[in-house]
């Protein structure tokens, strides 16, 4: 497929880090390159990573436009262009470059995708739980207990390989519970998504985005609950 035919806009159309050329003291609206002197300018750190991409703030989003905005700016941005120039230009290159890559691995994924976006509308979506999310409470203790027996078992004994087969099943069942969110997941970025493109600005309209944004933080944090423990037996079990 050929991306280069996604809807862009100007290519040079990014926030920088401030509105003078650091080399020739121009004037400069937002272009990453000086358009007087031609040095590459600093991105802004304030540049949240749909803003950097070119895309709204979405939870379903177009893979190709995003490849394809990234890959533009890399161009623009890659460090062996610079091998030749000033120290300043060389460092601003590569601080552009990581910015850049960073936004565009954690676009690309739908779980980061929806944790950053949670970061940026509503802060402080890093936090990882730490006990067992409710309905999984009485079903993690009794692994906890398999797992600590599995541990110090004769693992070719009978027992052992009584208790592999149970962790085993368990196992196959956190990881459908861990699909079951994914799916739910989905559904609520679909609502999210609609929300937006709503674009009301009614009490009605701040009630329900402050709803998705609580169920997502919720079901996001279990799910990463799961992840580990689901990790933990993978580990455990060999």
């Amino acid at each position: 497929m050929d991306h280069h035919h996604t809807h862009s806009t100007n290519p040079r159309e990014l926030q920088m880090a401030r509105s003078m050329c650091w080399h020739c003291q121009s004037e400069v609206s937002g272009e990453y390159f000086c358009e007087r002197c031609v040095k590459v300018q600093p991105v802004s750190k304030d540049l949240d990573y749909f803003t950097c991409m070119n895309l709204p703030r979405r939870l379903t989003i177009d893979l190709p436009q995003l490849e394809a905005k990234f890959y533009e700016l890399s161009r623009a941005f890659h460090p062996d262009f610079y091998q030749n120039k000033s120290e300043a230009e060389q460092a601003i290159s590569l601080n552009n470059a990581a910015t850049l890559n960073t936004a565009y691995r954690t676009l690309r994924d739908p779980i980061q995708r929806a944790e950053y976006l949670l970061d940026l509308e509503a802060g402080a979506v890093k936090e990882i739980r730490t006990s067992p999310p409710a309905d999984l409470f009485e079903e993690i203790l009794e692994l906890q207990d398999t797992l600590n027996e599995f541990r110090t078992a004769d693992r070719t004994s009978a027992a052992g390989q009584e208790l592999r087969a149970k962790l085993q099943a368990e196992q196959r069942i956190l990881e459908r519970r861990k699909q079951d969110m994914e799916q739910q997941l989905q559904q609520l970025f679909a609502d999210w998504d609609a929300l937006q493109d709503r674009s009301e600005a009614t009490s009605q309209a701040r009630s329900e985005r402050d709803r998705l944004l609580k169920q997502m933080r919720e079901i996001l944090s279990n799910r990463t609950y799961v992840k580990n423990i689901v990790n933990d037996l993978v580990t455990t079990i060999g």
